[in-house]
């Protein structure tokens, strides 16, 4: 073969492997949007829910509360929207943690209908346990920068939008805020938006450790649960 042939061979290859890959992405794109879209439409059954977060709980625990380390965020009273949001980037690879890729799969999470369920049994969790803090000595300094630079979508307190699918930040743990911060700009959040990406990297290092900090004291806001049906505070 000779060397143009050989060269034009390869181009061929990269090209139909290239488009391989852009049609898989695409498929996977359409059908984590059509798995999210099933999962907020549905009505959520919260006592199935309880059944399905006990797989959960062996993370986050029987309440929420996440570890009080900050190596497993809080979810006890997240908006729905927001835990469906996770849910399905997880599956679909939009999201990268080994453990919830794992329990975001459709071996144990089989249908949208599971994803609305769960989501809102732990929306409607009232947590109540210790929470990771940090040392305080940038607390002013990150509620100034907030206020500048993420009050606009998050909510003057903290408290997002379930409507948007904005999350809570309120009462997370800091060190789970802090390091979803540094991944968003180490590109290991790609589920992040560009614009959020390109904020978070134009801030400083005392501004994120500050922002991180002061969320993590401000008061958690009530639970985001469905308002008809038992509400029910921890699985058994």
């Amino acid at each position: 073969m000779s060397a143009s042939k050989a060269t034009q061979a390869a181009l061929e290859c990269v090209v139909l492997a290239t488009s391989l890959f852009v049609a898989h992405a695409w498929a996977a794109v359409s059908s984590a949007s059509r798995d999210f879209s099933a999962a907020l439409r549905a009505q959520p059954d919260v006592n199935r829910g309880a059944t399905l977060f006990r797989d959960c709980a062996a993370c986050h625990g029987a309440g929420g509360m996440g570890s009080e380390e900050g190596n497993v965020p809080r979810i006890a009273g997240q908006h729905a929207s927001v835990v469906i949001r996770q849910l399905v980037d997880y599956r679909y690879e939009q999201r990268w943690d080994i453990r919830m890729e794992h329990f975001a799969g459709r071996h144990i999470l089989g249908t949208p209908q599971d994803i609305a369920d769960v989501a809102a049994y732990a929306a409607q969790l009232v947590g109540v346990g210790p929470r990771n803090v940090g040392d305080g000595e940038l607390t002013e300094h990150g509620s100034r920068a907030y206020a500048d630079q993420c009050a606009h979508c998050h909510g003057s307190s903290g408290e997002g939008n379930a409507k948007d699918v904005v999350p809570i930040l309120a009462g997370q743990h800091y060190e789970y805020l802090l390091r979803q911060m540094y991944d968003a700009v180490d590109g290991r959040r790609p589920n992040f938006s560009r614009s959020h990406v390109r904020l978070l990297a134009r801030l400083e290092q005392d501004d994120l450790v500050g922002i991180a900090d002061f969320l993590s004291r401000l008061d958690w806001p009530e639970s985001h649960g469905p308002t008809s049906g038992e509400r029910q505070q921890d699985v058994r």
